[in-house]
């Protein structure tokens, strides 16, 4: 059985797993992913807007993985309206890498939950020594790491590289030309980034629980190592 030490840090890594599942799962459904303005452009050249008039020809736009919200606004008055990227944009939005940004978040919430179940399994069980075994974490939370930053770093390519909010803001246009204005990450990737935080910091409560880090083992370990491998 581990020592009380390590039943604590454990439990307390298996809670901050299971605040991760459930940020991660929350945070792939909100249309809070990005937010910002978008211009539009020709309303604003006709008139030759310029400084506060160009207020007038600003709407909001936010949109997350699966829907969003924009507001056109030309002069007029605003048009809301609401959208969904499936199927409704799919000939807009660069689909392999949105589809690739969708695949790990579900990495993110699936090995999310196999990390908090193996830590609380630590805890009170008797775990195994391959891949549910204290070395084994390291495997799990590594994953959670790498796929919460992949999330953040292919979701930025796709707003950056491929101009995404000028593509969802000029979607179906035909008279007017928008172009956007300003831009932010809103909650939701904020989120993912605490989500990658929170897995760091459980890489180290794993280390002050005393498990060596992968491949820092002594020889005199390995060679030992014969009758604990007997044990199980």
């Amino acid at each position: 059985m581990p020592s009380r030490q390590q039943q604590v840090v454990f439990s307390v890594s298996g809670l901050l797993g299971l605040c991760c599942v459930l940020t991660a799962s929350v945070s792939s459904g909100l249309p809070f992913w990005l937010s910002g303005t978008v211009l539009c452009r020709t309303g604003a050249d006709l008139v030759n807007a310029t400084g506060p008039e160009l207020d007038k020809f600003l709407g909001p736009l936010n949109y997350g993985l699966f829907q969003g919200e924009r507001v056109k606004q030309c002069g007029l008055g605003g048009r809301p309206s609401r959208f969904s990227v499936f199927p409704e944009l799919l000939s807009a939005v660069p689909v392999g890498l949105h589809v690739a940004v969708i695949f790990f978040c579900g990495v993110v919430i699936v090995f999310s939950s196999v990390a908090t179940g193996f830590f609380f399994f630590n805890a009170f069980g008797r775990p195994y020594e391959t891949l549910q075994g204290p070395m084994g974490l390291y495997l799990w939370t590594f994953i959670c790491c790498v796929s919460s930053c992949l999330v953040m770093v292919l979701f930025a390519s796709e707003v950056k590289l491929h101009h995404l909010s000028d593509r969802i803001a000029n979607f179906n246009e035909v008279n007017f030309v928008f172009q956007t204005y300003s831009e932010r990450y809103d909650r939701s990737f904020w989120l993912f980034f605490l989500v990658f935080l929170l897995h760091g910091l459980n890489f180290l409560l794993i280390r002050l629980a005393g498990i060596q880090f992968p491949f820092q083992e002594s020889k005199e370990l390995v060679l030992g190592g014969g009758a604990a491998d007997l044990m199980y």
